[in-house]
């Protein structure tokens, strides 16, 4: 699927956006990638700098109950069983704004045998001097209440050494731990005296995680914000407000084709499967609205 393209720029940074699944292709620094991009034909590999809505990460079996209704969402994940990354990745979003600095997309999704409500999306990428600046917004356009969860879905680079070399820095004291075959919640355990401990900076090494943190340290006006850096000097941060209670982080270990390219670093307002658990699930009123932001800087 090919899609719109927007190129925006400001200062030493410039960005790719495209209408495919409203996706970050690329991010750059001066000359040097800040995420993992992808060419500009054809699919999306591993949800590269996608949005994810309207829930994020798995819905096991692509099954849930709402207010006593029943619902099925298609099942993209076979391997596990499990409906990924919501109902707009795969869409073409309409650009409503393009300029020099700036880029914004908007999609709607319908009530349908998958999802109750009826939503309007709206993201919006905006260059500055503090970096890559974007703000995902929902709308229930419909007539019934909507769950509703959503996600970025960036890879970040660090630098030129591979990811095992990084610095990671991830201020989260509890991870939800999962089943080693479909990535399902089990329950919430502390990072203390765990792999998962990366409060302090430290080497990622061979550490492998594709897990939901909470419990994050935030600074005095509400962020979080995760770093990772290179030991050739260079280094990526992304960061996040209050809207979002959690993170996914994932080495993109992968068993066949191209591994630990990146860090996929997501903030989420939910955990995966909350439209079956209910965690921080969110309940959009017709009308209602919710808005998120996140920024990724060089550092």
């Amino acid at each position: 699927m090919t899609g719109t393209e927007c190129q925006i720029a400001f200062g030493p940074y410039t960005a790719t956006v495209t209408s495919r699944g409203a996706a970050l292709r690329n991010l750059r620094n001066q000359d040097r990638d800040l995420v993992v991009g992808f060419g500009p034909d054809g699919g999306i590999p591993d949800y590269r700098g996608v949005i994810c809505a309207p829930w994020p990460n798995r819905l096991a079996d692509g099954t849930y109950s709402y207010l006593g209704t029943s619902y099925s969402a298609p099942v993209n994940e076979p391997e596990r069983k499990a409906a990924l990354h919501g109902l707009v990745t795969d869409l073409r979003w309409d650009v409503e704004e393009a300029g020099p600095s700036s880029v914004t997309l908007t999609c709607r999704i319908e009530a349908s045998p998958a999802y109750p409500g009826s939503l309007t999306l709206t993201v919006r990428y905006l260059l500055s001097e503090n970096g890559l600046r974007s703000t995902v917004h929902a709308r229930n356009t419909g007539t019934v209440p909507a769950p509703y969860g959503v996600c970025p879905h960036p890879y970040l680079v660090a630098g030129p050494s591979p990811l095992d070399a990084w610095q990671l820095e991830l201020p989260a004291a509890e991870y939800l731990d999962v089943t080693p075959d479909r990535l399902l919640p089990v329950g919430m355990r502390t990072v203390e005296d765990h792999s998962f401990d990366f409060r302090n900076p430290r080497r990622l090494g061979a550490v492998r995680i594709d897990h939901a943190f909470t419990g994050l340290t935030r600074n005095s006006s509400g962020m979080a914000c995760v770093r990772v850096h290179d030991p050739a000097g260079t280094g990526v941060e992304l960061e996040w407000g209050p809207e979002w209670p959690w993170v996914q982080v994932h080495t993109a270990d992968k068993p066949v084709g191209p591994d630990r390219l990146g860090l996929a670093v997501e903030p989420m307002t939910c955990p995966p499967d909350a439209f079956n658990s209910g965690p921080d699930l969110i309940h959009l009123q017709p009308g209602g609205t919710h808005s998120g932001s996140w920024t990724i800087r060089a550092c």
